[in-house]
C-alpha cells in the first residue's frame, strides 16, 4: 500500500474524446494532464497554487515522474484523481491514484516531484521556501 499523504484531494475528470487513441482507450501521455489537474486542486486547496508561487518568487518544475498503468481508461469514463501530498518541507512530493468514479477500481498509480527555483538567479532550493512549508502547516494545525 502506497504511503497516504498528510493532505489529500480528489478531482473528477470525464475522458474527453480527443484523448483517446483508435483503439478507444486513453493515450497514455494523457495520464500526465490528469495528475497536473489533481495537483492544481491539491495546491488551491493548500492556498499556495502556480500563480502564488510565481509572485513569492519561486517555480516549482516537475523533475520526477512515475506511471504505472493497470488498467486503460476510455473515452466517456469518469476518473477520480486522487492526489496525496506526502512530502513538502525540502521537495514537493504527490502521490496520485486514478480509479474509475463508479467503481473505485484501480486504472493507474503515479507520482511527482518537484522542487523551488528561485525565479531571481534560476537557483535550485535545497530546502522549500517557508511560505510552502507555512501553507501546508496552517492545513495540518
Amino acid at each position: 500500500m502506497r504511503t497516504r499523504g498528510v493532505l489529500h484531494h480528489d478531482t473528477e475528470v470525464t475522458v474527453p474524446f480527443f484523448d483517446v487513441d483508435s483503439i478507444n482507450v486513453v493515450w497514455h501521455g494523457h495520464y500526465v494532464k490528469y495528475l497536473e489537474i489533481a495537483r492544481c486542486a491539491l495546491l488551491d486547496r493548500i492556498g499556495y497554487n502556480y500563480a502564488q508561487m510565481k509572485e513569492s518568487g519561486y517555480v516549482w518544475p516537475v523533475i520526477d515522474l512515475q506511471l504505472r498503468y493497470v488498467q486503460a481508461a476510455s473515452f466517456g469514463q469518469t476518473l477520480r484523481v486522487r492526489a496525496d501530498l506526502i512530502e513538502w518541507r525540502n521537495r514537493l512530493k504527490i502521490h496520485y491514484l486514478v480509479s474509475d468514479a463508479n467503481s473505485g477500481e484501480r486504472l493507474t498509480r503515479a507520482s511527482t516531484v518537484q522542487v523551488a527555483v528561485n525565479l531571481a538567479d534560476g537557483a535550485m532550493q535545497l530546502v522549500s521556501p517557508q511560505i510552502m512549508v507555512d501553507a501546508v502547516e496552517k492545513h495540518l494545525a
